[in-house]
């Protein structure tokens, strides 16, 4: 059931009401006068609709699955969006950032029937129906190159806001540094307030971005632009936004709670923001988390009312799959208007309920007939697209125990990479120095639903299945690193894993749900133990949290314990190769290369004609002491990949339409316990 809305200002307006009746006058023959009902004069309910992280799903249809869905698309948001308004006079829509980029529809626009000029993009012909104000950049926006951004922009129906992203003038002259985008938007916003009188109120719209945009997407950004700290960006540009009239102040920050410590250049800046004085309302988004819903747990965070620090502030999901709305009650207070009360809540457009003992899931909204229509040619263009073939498989393909044990949807991957790599090296300076690759599970469960993992069934591969292997529009990249090296990463990557007590008899959860599972790297051509039993060497940032911890258990190449003083080379992506991860940042050399890791699939996939999909197993779980009772979560389908007699079980349906699993470590052998 939704929160009633508007309740104090109902309340102030009962009030008013009643005390006119003891202040009224009288006139001579007794009769009341009647006397002007100012109540509420200055008095505006506002109300603030927020999207954020669609990705370019516009259809509520899942292109890897070749089908229909009920739990994301803009399309089935557009409802919500309508319904929301027609509830109330005064509204304002906006999105905050990663809308272009996401699926294969924004793949197959910026790939394969590229945008022109003059050009609208399809994410732009679903919004101009639904009248957004304005919007943001978010990370992925800059996934295709600043020429293509520029490019989609030129057509947007809406001002694009950002004041932390600026043009690289290459003088280290902080001073003279020029913005990239319009840092903010005054919107001279005209509403009725209580007594249906029409008022102008000047509401101020600013974004920012995690600043990381430099690191992740170097190959694109390099030299090209710089970006500053978010909290800081959007501080220094509240007294001008004032100067020019600024009555109230909508911060769309494209950057996560964080949390309540403030550091400079963080990713996660939006709790940080709540400090900043004149900031009145915030939409939040980038790591797909919720608000109201999440971060329960930080001081200052009252859920009920939907507040971070007395900040109304929404995070509404990912994909479109939830709406934000903000309530606000403005009041003029000595000739300033105010935010007097304010009420948020989440819409979904469905939900999930258990009946009879299964999860079952029901749409809360039907798919907007008139977004469909406006974006039906680009759709149909893209679902043919990616059912062209690509080769054949011998087997199923899932990635349902991908974070627990070696995977065939991640050896592809990193089989792939080395393939293309080997022939890049072939006559340059490291054409004989061992080539290992670096591949993760992008679709894992996790916050994106028990829906969210690999499948591709025996036969034929398209090229909607290489999508789903590999979700992201990277390019190939090696780095040159060390044996020490090739260690650190891998501590890095098994911070995926809680720490296993031997001594605890319950039920331990294995997995660390906080760590991303796009940033789980399993090296191949190496052979490593993971040891769940010690605590993870460095925290989900890369910081060093544990300097003594040792999870990577004999590591070996060739057999061999491996040489920390080997060189070698690492094929990965562009992301990672530009990040900070631990044993990539000491990196010697990094070669960026213009190829997709998507595109090298395809064509490694298409020179074999079949593949077999199997893992080489070149890492497992350390043995531990005893029998612990570790368990995960995944898809019920799993049940259906289970090996017979094999490590892992099925124990019963888990939270949120996801399976429960155990899984049985290794035991170490009592005559090797005091080796």
């Amino acid at each position: 059931m939704r929160k009633p809305l508007r309740t104090l200002s109902k309340t102030i307006l009962a009030t008013t009401m009643a005390l006119s009746v003891f202040a009224s006058p009288i006139s001579l023959d007794g009769v009341m006068a009647a006397k002007p009902d100012h109540a509420g004069k200055h008095e505006v309910n506002l109300r603030i609709l927020g999207t954020t992280d669609i990705h370019t799903h516009l259809y509520n249809y899942d292109y890897y699955k070749d089908a229909e869905t009920i739990e994301f698309g803009l399309a089935k948001t557009a409802t919500l969006i309508k319904e929301a308004r027609e509830e109330v006079k005064n509204t304002l829509l906006f999105d905050n950032g990663d809308l272009i980029q996401g699926n294969p529809l924004g793949d197959y626009k910026a790939k394969v029937d590229r945008l022109e000029d003059g050009e609208i993009h399809p994410v732009f012909k679903a919004m101009e129906i639904l009248d957004y104000d304005a919007a943001t950049v978010g990370n992925h926006e800059f996934n295709y190159g600043l020429d293509y951004l520029d490019e989609v922009l030129d057509d947007a129906p809406f001002p694009y806001v950002n004041a932390n992203v600026y043009k690289d003038d290459g003088d280290d002259n902080p001073n003279n540094d020029q913005n990239y985008f319009k840092p903010y938007q005054i919107i001279n916003k005209k509403v009725q307030d209580v007594n249906g009188k029409t008022k102008v109120i000047k509401i101020g719209v600013i974004g920012a971005v995690t600043p990381q945009i430099t690191q992740w997407d170097k190959a694109n950004l390099d030299g090209k632009v710089i970006t500053k700290d978010i909290v800081k960006s959007v501080e220094s540009n509240i007294p001008k936004m004032k100067e020019e009239g600024a009555d109230l102040i909508i911060v769309l920050s494209h950057s996560g709670m964080g949390d309540a410590t403030y550091s400079e250049f963080e990713e996660n800046a939006a709790y940080d923001l709540t400090k900043v004085e004149g900031v009145d309302a915030i939409i939040s988004g980038h790591n797909h988390k919720t608000f109201p819903g999440d971060f329960g747990d930080l001081p200052g965070v009252d859920m009920e009312k939907g507040t971070v620090n007395g900040v109304p502030f929404i995070m509404p999901g990912n994909w479109g799959n939830q709406l934000g709305v903000m309530d606000l009650t403005i009041k003029k207070v000595k000739g300033k208007w105010q935010v007097t009360h304010s009420e948020t809540e989440l819409r979904a457009i469905f939900r999930s309920y258990k009946e009879n003992g299964q999860t079952k899931k029901e749409s809360l909204a039907e798919a907007d007939p008139e977004i469909l229509e406006a974006v039906k040619e680009d759709h149909e263009a893209t679902v043919n697209y990616v059912r062209q073939p690509v080769g054949q498989t011998t087997a199923d393909i899932h990635s349902y125990f991908a974070l627990v044990k070696d995977d065939p949807s991640i050896q592809i991957v990193t089989n792939a990479q080395k393939w293309y790599i080997e022939k890049q090296l072939k006559g340059t300076v490291n054409e004989d120095l061992p080539i290992l690759s670096a591949g993760a599970p992008f679709k894992a469960g996790g916050r994106n639903g028990a829906n969210y993992y690999t499948y591709i069934p025996e036969g034929t591969i398209a090229i909607k299945n290489v999508s789903d292997l590999y979700l992201y529009p990277n390019t190939v990249a090696t780095v040159k690193v060390t044996g020490a090296d090739v260690k650190e990463w891998l501590e890095m990557s098994a911070g995926q894993f809680n720490q296993i007590k031997t001594d605890v008899s319950g039920e331990q959860a294995l997995i660390n749900n906080d760590f991303p599972t796009y940033n789980y790297d399993v090296i191949d051509g190496v052979k490593y133990e993971i040891d769940v039993t010690v605590p993870a060497k460095y925290d989900g940032d890369g910081n060093l949290v544990n300097p003594e911890a040792n999870r990577i258990k004999n590591l070996q190449y060739n057999g061999q314990p491996i040489d920390v003083n080997q060189e070698f080379i690492v094929v990965t992506n562009n992301y990672r190769a530009s990040g900070t991860f631990p044993g990539v940042r000491n990196n010697t050399g990094v070669e960026l290369y213009p190829d997709e890791n998507r595109q090298a699939i395809i064509d490694f996939i298409r020179e074999k004609g079949t593949i077999d999909p199997s893992a080489d197993n070149n890492w497992t779980f350390a043995p531990v002491g005893k029998n612990v009772n570790a368990t995960f979560e995944s898809s019920m389908d799993a049940q259906k990949a289970l090996e017979e007699n094999g490590p892992i079980d099925y124990l019963g349906e888990g939270t949120s339409g996801f399976g429960k699993y155990s899984i049985q470590f290794p035991i170490v052998d009592p005559s090797q316990m005091n080796n």
